[in-house]
């Protein structure tokens, strides 16, 4: 039987994925106008329990870009394409993210899943913590912080997310996250 926290991710990744397939085809468009293909980017991330996964995203920069750079961005990366800038400020290259909710790789909320370097960055027992719950497009630190939150504010935030983890908080967590992108929530 499913859980309720899958349930909730399976019935609004097809939902929002129905709804938003018209923002989806035109933002593929305008980075195949802007710089060819591929229109995706896989990375590798870490997910339930470590286990490495192909994380989807819209390609927001030039193609090879991790030839070229580091894993993270720098503000005014000159890796960033146009159309990237865009659809990184407004969260748009997050969305294809919802096919890997469909595979059960990741959960709508959740800690965002780390590139395997990032490991280094945790105790045993932190990353044993972290990693007990599949991680999310969006999770408590994005909902509070969005993306100004320090290396400890994140770390404290996805703590406290596995152990307070219920549909009701994922579904705080999300409305949270709209009021954010929206330009309507605060610190």
């Amino acid at each position: 039987m499913m859980s309720c926290k899958r349930l909730l991710d399976v019935a609004l990744s097809l939902l929002l994925l129905c709804l938003l397939s018209p923002l989806l085809l035109l933002t593929a468009l305008a980075i195949v106008l802007e710089s060819g293909s591929p229109v995706l980017y896989r990375q590798t991330r870490l997910g339930l329990h470590g286990e490495p996964f192909g994380m989807l995203k819209f390609r927001s920069m030039v193609q090879n870009a991790a030839a070229i750079g580091p894993y993270f961005t720098q503000t005014d990366d000159p890796r960033i394409t146009r159309v990237g800038r865009f659809i990184r400020r407004t969260s748009i290259d997050e969305l294809p993210q919802l096919c890997n909710v469909l595979r059960g790789e990741m959960s709508l909320v959740g800690p965002r899943p780390d590139v395997p370097a990032q490991r280094a960055l945790y105790s045993d027992a932190d990353w044993a913590q972290r990693c007990s719950v599949r991680p999310g497009i969006t999770g408590l630190a994005q909902a509070l912080y969005r993306s100004e939150s320090t290396e400890a504010q994140r770390l404290a935030a996805d703590l406290r997310y596995t152990h307070e983890a219920s549909c009701w908080l994922d579904l705080k967590i999300l409305l949270l996250t709209c009021k954010r992108l929206s330009g309507k929530g605060g610190n």
